[in-house]
């Protein structure tokens, strides 16, 4: 089945490098705090330009998915909240799971599982729900993270390099303009070790600490796996989305937790231990939980 050959060919290799990270972080004492910041102050800002800049994506798809995507995040958001009440949850721990909700990997494993199940069509509006995921993420996520009020967590993302490479990365590809001498190209090159650099900090985070699977992870894995998809799918028929955007809006909803998350939350937050195993569990859970969405929206 090709989604199934999709799926492998993402998770395997994320394995291998968190697993190399873990093994090296278990023999030798790692700075992990300069890995993190080097990641999120110069790789990831690149990596992010990068993929905004080079965003190819479906003019067709993008005020439905927009809907769809802005929709479903307030819901996921509203529930997360409630459950955080109910429960009496820390704020710190409101956030780790908000967090976990929140922010799905639409980039490396979204793009390339709707590739695989529907296409190029189906890639050019999964890139539309990928840019409006970063948005939230690395325009949102510090401020949330940190806490404080609206004007105060403003103010603090507005000092962040992620912040400004998002926008210019979309203002430069909105404008139609290329830069000189082909400096597109190294800042590709930085951009291309954010990734493994940030699975490997991951792998050696784990290897610092005990790996349990406690009802946080639990929670976080359900709400990314399986209530976010719910949502996303009841949310294009409230809608009447065309058949393509709502796949797109279910398959891209349905993915693990973001590796970024954890990068962000041990860098602005306090719960960089659960969301690591987070992250994990809800990836290889994926293979459980994608399958059946997969079918859900029609796809054998």
């Amino acid at each position: 089945m090709p989604h199934m050959q999709a799926l492998l060919n993402t998770v395997l290799p994320v394995a291998l490098v968190v697993l190399a990270g873990y093994l090296l972080g278990k023999r030798i004492p790692m700075d992990l705090t300069t890995l993190s910041r080097l990641t999120l102050y110069l790789l990831v800002p690149a990596l992010i330009f990068d993929a905004m800049y080079r965003a190819e994506y479906s003019r067709e798809g993008l005020l439905g998915l927009t809907l769809g995507f802005t929709l479903t995040y307030l819901l996921l958001f509203l529930v997360i909240w409630s459950i955080s009440r109910l429960l009496r949850l820390s704020p710190e721990a409101s956030k780790g799971l908000g967090v976990c909700g929140l922010f799905p990997n639409s980039g490396n494993m979204g793009l390339s599982l709707v590739y695989f199940a529907l296409g190029e069509e189906g890639l050019r509006r999964a890139v539309i729900y990928f840019i409006l995921s970063s948005v939230m993420m690395f325009g949102l996520g510090p401020a949330f993270i940190r806490g404080g009020g609206f004007k105060e967590g403003f103010s603090f993302t507005l000092r962040l390099p992620l912040f400004y490479a998002l926008f210019l990365g979309l203002l430069l590809k909105a404008l139609g303009i290329s830069l000189p001498f082909r400096l597109d190209e190294g800042v590709r090159l930085m951009g291309q070790a954010a990734i493994p650099v940030l699975l490997l900090t991951l792998g050696m985070q784990m290897g610092q600490t005990r790996f349990q699977v406690g009802a946080f992870e639990g929670a976080a894995s359900f709400l990314r796996l399986i209530l976010a998809p719910l949502l996303a799918y009841g949310v294009g028929l409230f809608l009447g989305l065309p058949r393509l955007e709502h796949q797109v809006l279910v398959l891209q909803s349905a993915t693990p937790v973001a590796v970024n998350a954890f990068l962000l939350t041990r860098e602005f937050g306090s719960e960089a231990n659960r969301v690591a195993r987070s992250v994990v569990v809800s990836t290889f859970l994926a293979f459980l939980t994608i399958p059946l969405f997969l079918l859900l929206i029609g796809i054998r």
